[in-house]
């Protein structure tokens, strides 16, 4: 069964994928991303017509099923009884809802579409349930049980995977969401489920996860200033992006859509208002894509009608050339084809470390302590037993001596010690009203820089791009000048309102 949506409900952004899943005769499930709430008649735009008429488009390009996808966990029990009622009368499509428990209520939708004929629902097991996730799977079965809908699964089965799961997610510990309860103000910001522990992080790296109602109520402004759009991979990173961006600058949606005030938006949001995510219901507003776009043109065709064939073998081959003969197999290939920075990261790291992923899983996170002993299996039938001895002082360059046993042989290494805190000189900030300094505006590092000293520059030209938790951030030149003195290099770790660019 492939699931295929579109992060705008774009079903022109859909078809290359489903025929591809009817042509190997496999099931497809064209599926219709929920948002708004049909009840709610300020939300016109997301009416019941609307996904009516998504679920329609659908069947006509071959889906076998219909998704039903409320990635927020916005459907509320009664809007779900009237929308699936509707979508089984008018378009007739098997209906596959999936939904996420962030506030609480997910269950209770569940019941409510089941009453109404849903075919099919996601539930997770009970130890991954909850929260951001889905709703529980035991109690779902349970409340069904003795009744038209019961689902016949076994009780005791289920309990006993739950319990394997709950020891594995123990592991896990250290990344838990710390979302304690259930959150309403999902209904506010309408972030997806996998994207709200996301983000938190990323507010988490840019210091501002004290703010984070802040980075909510953002979250939700941004979206409105892009016309309410459907928020899901990838267009709700784009809405996140410019909401950190928002909190980390204190820009307003007052401000960041006055024509008169300078914004650095990021490169998700100049990319989005390109076309290149695709087309909205009523497409974008046009004063904030005039600002975010500054002239450049905007296309309104499907994003890869344009893009050149890709020749898999000699990308291969070239890949493998680059990486020294590493075997590059299809997952590896289609890793890098979709995310080549990523994934040539990834294999930096590979290549320094050594298979890591053999480790065990509280190994990996959390380390060894001196005298335990565990087995890694780095190939097929090839294992090591490791055994850590004891763990130096700590030296003047902060490094560290690491003793231990490699299949009963004594060894030792040197390692840096990342619990001590590097000495760096502190690094010049900007001056505030000073117009020749150009100063970071949000905490990350330097991606690429474009420019040199003496080069001359004009308005709107590019100087440097900052990455901050995966998000990158254009700095243009607000003017015509002369770069006075650079501050910063590709890979340079900086701080909000560190000194990037002087301008004569």
């Amino acid at each position: 069964v492939f699931r295929v949506f579109d992060s705008l409900n774009w079903v022109e952004n859909m078809r290359v994928a489903m025929d591809a899943v009817l042509e190997a005769n496999k099931v497809c499930e064209g599926t219709v991303c929920y948002t708004g709430d049909i009840l709610d008649p300020n939300r016109a735009k997301y009416d019941l017509k609307y996904y009516v008429a998504r679920g329609q488009e659908l069947k006509a390009a071959g889906a076998h099923i219909l998704g039903l996808k409320d990635m927020a966990g916005l459907l509320k029990p009664a809007a779900a009884k009237q929308l699936i009622k509707a979508l089984k009368q008018e378009v007739g499509l098997p209906i596959h809802f999936h939904t996420h428990d962030t506030s609480g209520a997910a269950a209770a939708t569940i019941m409510a579409a089941s009453d109404a004929g849903v075919d099919a629902v996601d539930a997770a097991m009970d130890a991954f349930s909850g929260g951001t996730s889905q709703p529980c799977l035991g109690s779902i079965v349970e409340a069904l049980r003795h009744t038209d809908r019961d689902t016949g699964l076994d009780m005791a089965a289920i309990r006993s995977i739950s319990n394997y799961w709950e020891a594995v997610r123990g592991q896990y510990a250290a990344f838990e969401s710390g979302i304690p309860a259930p959150a309403s103000e999902v209904y506010l910001h309408e972030m997806p489920g996998g994207q709200f522990t996301n983000l938190k992080a990323q507010a988490r790296s840019l210091g501002l996860e004290e703010r984070w109602h802040e980075v909510a109520q953002a979250y939700a402004d941004a979206n409105q200033m892009f016309g309410d759009i459907v928020k899901v991979t990838p267009s709700s990173k784009v809405v996140g992006d410019m909401a950190l961006m928002m909190v980390a600058q204190g820009l307003s949606r007052k401000q960041v859509e006055d024509p008169n005030i300078d914004v650095a938006f990021p490169d998700s949001v100049v990319d989005m208002l390109k076309g290149n995510l695709g087309q909205p219901h009523g497409g974008w507003p046009e004063g904030i894509s005039k600002k975010v776009l500054k002239g450049e043109p905007a296309s309104t065709t499907r994003p890869g009608a344009g893009m050149a064939p890709v020749d898999l073998e000699a990308v291969r081959a070239k890949l493998q050339a680059e990486l020294e003969g590493f075997r590059i197999d299809d997952e590896d290939l289609n890793g890098y084809l979709m995310y080549p920075k990523v994934f040539l990261d990834y294999m930096g790291r590979h290549k320094a470390y050594g298979p890591v992923r053999s480790l065990p899983t509280r190994t990996f996170f959390y380390g060894m302590a001196p005298g335990e002993e565990i087995t890694a299996e780095i190939d097929a039938g090839k294992q090591l037993e490791i055994r850590l001895q004891a763990v130096g002082e700590t030296t003047d360059d902060g490094e560290v001596k690491v003793f231990f046993e490699l299949n009963g042989q004594p060894r030792v290494i040197k390692v840096p010690n990342r619990a001590i805190k590097a000495k760096v000189a502190a690094k010049p900030k900007a001056v505030e009203g000073n117009p020749g300094h150009i100063g970071a505006p949000m905490p990350g590092s330097i991606a690429s820089v474009a420019v040199v000293a003496g080069q001359k520059v004009n308005a709107g030209d590019l100087l440097l791009t900052i990455e901050a938790m995966k998000m990158e951030t254009g700095i243009h030149a607000d003017r015509a000048a002369v770069v006075k003195a650079l501050h910063v290099h590709a890979g340079t770790q900086i701080d909000a309102k560190d000194l990037l660019v002087e301008l004569e």
